[in-house]
């Protein structure tokens, strides 16, 4: 039971291991490190079927009738935690946090606000960017994270579906290639850029 256990636990953790990446780079100060697991997201479907099936089966066999002798009494000693549907039920809550981890890891980044000051217009440009290696919403935010540290970023908008960036800014405070470098060192790669 154990083994069933730790198998569906460590297939949960893998499953979004792609997107904690970001989260703990981010929390460790190694940003450079978040890209590194995003070979893992096209395996992330069938990850998370065979925690599903672990789990599941795990379940089965807990739930399944005690075995009792002739005079229908348990026979069964009584279980260490690690066997316990108590155990079991916070390993099925763990497993469903870390699979479902893409669609709130977005909490886990500062909200950094900006001052939206502008003196001059002819200043403001809006850099349009290839980025290659986003695999969910953990990456945009990991990214936008970081462009927003530079100064004169007015907005930031990234999108691991379109595996691009919209990025407003004001040129006297900083530069696309300052931008694509905030970009770079998240581990992320700019394949493309343009001005307008």
């Amino acid at each position: 039971m154990k083994k069933i256990i730790g198998a569906g636990l460590f297939t949960a953790f893998a499953a979004s291991l792609c997107c904690i990446a970001p989260v703990l780079a981010l929390l460790g100060g190694s940003s450079g490190i978040a890209s590194a697991f995003s070979w893992i997201e096209p395996f992330r479907p069938y990850l998370i079927s065979l925690t599903i099936l672990v789990i599941g089966f795990a379940w089965h066999q807990k739930l399944k009738p005690i075995k009792t002798d002739e005079c229908g009494c348990d026979t069964s000693a009584k279980p260490k935690f690690i066997q316990t549907k108590l155990f079991l039920g916070l390993a099925t809550i763990f497993a469903t946090l870390m699979i479902t981890f893409p669609y709130y890891s977005k909490v886990f980044y500062p909200e950094r606000k900006k001052e939206k000051i502008i003196a001059n217009n002819t200043t403001i440009r809006e850099a349009k960017l290839k980025i290659k290696g986003m695999t969910c919403i953990a990456c945009e935010e990991h990214i936008k994270h970081e462009v927003n540290i530079l100064p004169g970023i007015f907005s930031s908008e990234i999108s691991y579906a379109n595996g691009n960036g919209i990025v407003k800014f004001d040129t006297s405070k900083t530069n696309l290639e300052s931008i694509e470098k905030a970009i770079n060192t998240t581990g992320y790669t700019v394949t493309g850029s343009k001005l307008k």
